[in-house]
Parts: structure tokens; C-alpha cells; sequence
């Protein structure tokens, strides 16, 4: 038997694997599911082996194919810091880090460690919706936010790696009748109404964020409100609006607010590194490296007991294999 095995094969096998669904594997791969399938019955003739159980309501490796599956992998990925390697693009990466103040520029300040800069040009948006939508369009290639609140179509032509949980928090005048808690009870934000960014198209995913956390709990959304650009003008609507906002504990400090963590339960607001599907850059790799520095040294990743996280978070990123 030939020991050289075509790596679109093994790709077609990991993704099988990490999907459990031919049809999602087909949509991440960007592939016909016919060819998929083909591909997969080559790898297994090629092995000699059935490397998946199929029935008409699941697909499950079998032993043979858990057994593949780390080989496979480790392949893959020495497949591909071999492009990276020999295919790097020049011109400097251009990344949002969606705010001076936010996981992302923490990312990307621990990338510019000056030993190893490759070049990049920073970016400000308010929201990952509008971010991601320049990704699939070439005029941005790397942004950070929740991936769970995107389009299923634009979601097809990114890639993603959770980076941390942020944990969420209200952003409250400082002589609202909560600002004296050094932490909010969910139940305590009853009957009121918080800002979470309905109305700026860009910031969507935050806004669906916001919904899901508020159902059930008595807790208002403010109405739409047109996009407020600009750090200043943020705060002059909300102190002149006297809202609460529903925002994370990476935030800006605002003159006349105070931010409390939300307890009972822990919301956990995730944010991944977003980019475009098949980009490869030197830049690229030093975000990854940060990514795993950082996560490591500040246990990023790391759920808190009594958390909560939307249902379709728990399912994407649940089931996210960690990458580089």
C-alpha cells in the first residue's frame, strides 16, 4: 500500500470528524457534498479501514478513525506551516481590534513585541457583524467578537479561535440605585432598561447577546438608536440618556458611570480571533502565538462556576477544536 496520502483527503476527514455531518463538513470546506463523500471512501480505501460509522441520523468516527485522527491533524497542520512558509504575503495585515480598550488590542499588543513585529495596520469597529462583513470582502483580514451572532452564510468563509471569556457587565450612572453593589444580581436588573446596541447594524451579534441574557428575567432592551461613532460622543449620549449599558468588564472608563460585574448567574461574553478563511500571514501566526501566551498566562479560557453562555455559543464553541 502507497504511503502517500493526498492531504485534501485528510482534510476532508477532519472536517467529517469535527463536524459529525457531511453536509457541514462540505459548507466548511467549501466543496460539493458529493466530493466530500468521494474523498473520504478514497482515504478509506486508500487505509483499508471504515474510518466512520454512517446511519441516517448520525456519523461517528470508528476506532480506527479516532486512532487516525491525532496523525491526521498533526499532518495537516505541518501542511500548512509549510504554505504559511513558503506563501506569505508582504503587505501588512490589517486588524480590528474593535476599541483601544478590549481583548483584541491585548492581543495585539502582546503580537508587537518588538523581537518579532510583523507589520500591521489597526482598525477600530464597534461590532463584529460589520467587521466580518469586510473580512468576506478582502478590505479587513482579522477582527475579534462573538462568532455565534453572525450570519450562517458570512460565518462559512471565516475561521475562528475562541481567545477568552470575557464576563459580562452593566455600565451604570454613578448615582443609580445599583451603583453601590460591587457586583449586580441579574434578578436586581428587573424592570430595568439597558442599552445594548440596537440600531448600529455593526454590533448585531452583541445586540442578539443582549437579548437572549435579558429573556425571561424582566429585563428591558432600549429601543434602536442610530450608531454612535466615536469614544466621545458614546459618552455624551449615554450620560445625557442616563442609560445603563450592558457591556463586558474590558470597558472604557466613563466619567460619572461606574461598571459592576454581573453575578448569579456569570454571563460569559466570548470573543474569538476572526479571519478569512485560507489566509495565511506572518502576522497571522503572531496573533496566534499571543492568543496562546496570553490565554495561558491569564487562564482566559477558563469558565467560572455558576456561568451562563447563550445556547448557541455553547454549541459552536464547545465543540471548537483548538488551533496553532
Amino acid at each position: 500500500m502507497s504511503r502517500d496520502i493526498d492531504p485534501r483527503l485528510l482534510r476532508a476527514f477532519v472536517a467529517v470528524a469535527d463536524e459529525l455531518n457531511f453536509t457541514r463538513a462540505a459548507a466548511r470546506l467549501f466543496v460539493a457534498q458529493q466530493a466530500l463523500s468521494r474523498d473520504v471512501r478514497r482515504l478509506e480505501e486508500r487505509l483499508g479501514a471504515a474510518l466512520f460509522v454512517r446511519t441516517t441520523r448520525r456519523v461517528a468516527p470508528t476506532a480506527e478513525g479516532e486512532r487516525l485522527l491525532p496523525y491526521a491533524r498533526r499532518v495537516l497542520a505541518a501542511h500548512d506551516e509549510l504554505n504559511a512558509a513558503t506563501v506569505r504575503e508582504e503587505r501588512p495585515l490589517i486588524v480590528d481590534v474593535r476599541a483601544p480598550v478590549a481583548t483584541g488590542r491585548r492581543v495585539l499588543d502582546e503580537a508587537r513585541r518588538p523581537d518579532l513585529e510583523p507589520e500591521f495596520v489597526v482598525r477600530y469597529h464597534s461590532g463584529l457583524t460589520g467587521a466580518a462583513t469586510e473580512i468576506a470582502d478582502g478590505r479587513l483580514d482579522v477582527s475579534f467578537g462573538r462568532v455565534a451572532g453572525l450570519d450562517p452564510v458570512v460565518l462559512a468563509g471565516l475561521e475562528h479561535r475562541l481567545v477568552r471569556y470575557e464576563r459580562a457587565a452593566v455600565l451604570l450612572p454613578e448615582d443609580h440605585r445599583l451603583a453601590p453593589l460591587p457586583r449586580v444580581p441579574l434578578e436586581a436588573l428587573a424592570g430595568e432598561t439597558l442599552y445594548a446596541g440596537a440600531g448600529n447594524p455593526e454590533t448585531a451579534e452583541w445586540t442578539d447577546y443582549a437579548r437572549r441574557l435579558f429573556a425571561g428575567r424582566g429585563i428591558g432592551l432600549a429601543e434602536p438608536f442610530p450608531k454612535i461613532e466615536g469614544e466621545e460622543e458614546f459618552v455624551r449620549t449615554v450620560r445625557r440618556r442616563r442609560w445603563a449599558v450592558l457591556a463586558s468588564d474590558v470597558f472604557i472608563e466613563l466619567p460619572g458611570m461606574v461598571l459592576r460585574p454581573l453575578v448569579d448567574p456569570v454571563p460569559l461574553a466570548p470573543v474569538s480571533l476572526v479571519w478569512r478563511r485560507g489566509l495565511r500571514h506572518p502576522g497571522l501566526d503572531a496573533l496566534h502565538r499571543a492568543v496562546r501566551r496570553l490565554g495561558e498566562a491569564e487562564g482566559w479560557r477558563e469558565r467560572p462556576r455558576g456561568f451562563w453562555l447563550p445556547e448557541p455559543d455553547e454549541r459552536l464553541l464547545g465543540a471548537a477544536p483548538a488551533v496553532r
